[in-house]
């Protein structure tokens, strides 16, 4: 049994956080003096640089800032951007939870706004920290993954590890998330074998065909000189090591940024904007990947790298799995957990995917990752296109 925030829809969250949310990058300076004194007490910032009307970007604001792992929401406007500010105070409002304003073109100025932010936060984290937990099934916890900064070690080490914790997840009820469609190329007709219908299984296909042609118009692939460096020597192959995280289980739908899965089960996230090519690189970095995955609803996301990474982010906390054991040794502090051990012949898949279980647990119930420790809350939002998903993606 967990505990867990409980929210207004009835859904549970691990964590009870505040979000300073910034609405163009014209307000972003201002956000982060507001939060930047409460940084450590659970006040994370985030927002949107652009200015120009993005659907996506409404959307991923909304799924955000009523996160389960949110409690409070202080929007900070400049007050001429595009963005729906409006819709975002009303979708927080309606969320049961607290929420305020701040338009700097209104509160005079910089100062004045960053004062009135101050004290907004203070009297809210004193409400916040009085809210009493409540039991939370296992069933309504959702996990989401990510590959970062891969080498030869991840597909033997890391990802095995997390797609076999998937496998004993999803036994339990837990729902999950893996991606990257991009990182999936060659593997389409593989993973269409594990679909829970025909239907999904002709989607699936689709939907890494349409990564490998976004990548093919763009000139580049998912495949960095750090992937090279490391000993991976072509995209399939780094795509049979970023596919092995997704274990064996029955797939159950396609969701798209913003889409939270509908029943319990194992989902992949197609992050590859459709359409023709519009805002270059599908995903600049890997925190925009984890966005994504905690706008679909993940409470918590597993994070394997084998060269090593130190991101962490705002909202939901990651919990790194180093499959390099010369990695971790040199970035132990960064890393929750070290798979490099089955690499040294001193642990197997099963015996560290055990470690991982017990540490999702554990940071469900309250205990902070490493990068929680270290307040690692790296955000980011970017231009994106998506259309609705098609008939098939989802169970029925």
């Amino acid at each position: 049994m967990l505990k867990g925030y409980l929210r207004k829809n009835g859904k549970k969250g691990i964590r009870n956080y505040i979000l300073v949310a910034y609405t163009v990058e014209c307000a972003h300076h201002v956000a982060r003096e507001i939060q930047y004194k409460y940084r450590d007490k659970g006040v994370h910032v985030i927002g949107f640089h652009g200015c120009a009307p993005n659907t996506y970007a409404n959307s991923m604001m909304k799924a955000l800032c009523t996160h389960t792992n949110v409690g409070a929401v202080l929007i900070v406007s400049l007050g001429c951007e595009n963005l729906d500010i409006e819709g975002l105070y009303g979708a927080v409002q309606d969320s049961g939870r607290a929420v305020k304003t701040i338009i700097i073109q209104e509160s005079k100025g910089s100062k004045t706004s960053i004062e009135i932010g101050k004290k907004w936060i203070k009297e809210k984290l004193i409400t916040l920290n009085k809210m009493p937990t409540v039991p939370m099934l296992e069933n309504e916890l959702v996990v989401g993954t990510i590959c970062g900064g891969s080498d030869g070690t991840s597909g033997i080490t890391a990802n095995p590890v997390i797609g076999s914790t998937f496998d004993s997840l999803l036994k339990r009820g837990v729902t999950a998330i893996f991606e990257e469609t991009g990182e999936l190329i060659g593997c389409e007709h593989i993973m269409a074998e594990r679909a829970a219908s025909p239907e999904l299984a002709e989607q699936l296909i689709k939907t890494v065909e349409k990564a490998k042609t976004y990548y093919q118009n763009m000139g580049f692939g998912s495949f960095s000189n750090g992937n090279a460096r490391g000993g991976l020597t072509t995209i399939e192959e780094k795509s049979m090591g970023a596919y092995s995280k997704s274990g064996n289980a029955q797939i159950n739908g396609i969701i798209k940024p913003a889409i939270q899965p509908p029943t319990n089960g194992l989902y992949l996230l197609d992050v590859v904007p459709d359409g023709i090519p519009m805002f270059g690189w599908p995903n600049a970095n890997d925190n925009v990947e984890i966005t994504e995955l905690i706008a679909c609803g993940a409470h918590v996301v597993l994070f394997s790298t084998g060269r090593g990474s130190v991101v962490g982010s705002a909202v939901s906390p990651v919990i790194k799995i180093c499959a390099n054991p010369q990695t971790y040794k040199n970035l132990e502090e960064d890393m929750d957990i070290n798979a490099g051990t089955i690499l040294e012949g001193k642990e197997t898949i099963n015996e560290v995917s055990k470690s991982l279980e017990a540490c999702i647990i554990s940071v469900a119930n309250g205990s902070p990752t490493k990068s929680e420790a270290l307040l690692h809350q790296e955000f980011q939002l970017a231009y994106k296109r998506f259309n609705n998903l098609e008939p098939g993606c989802l169970p029925s």
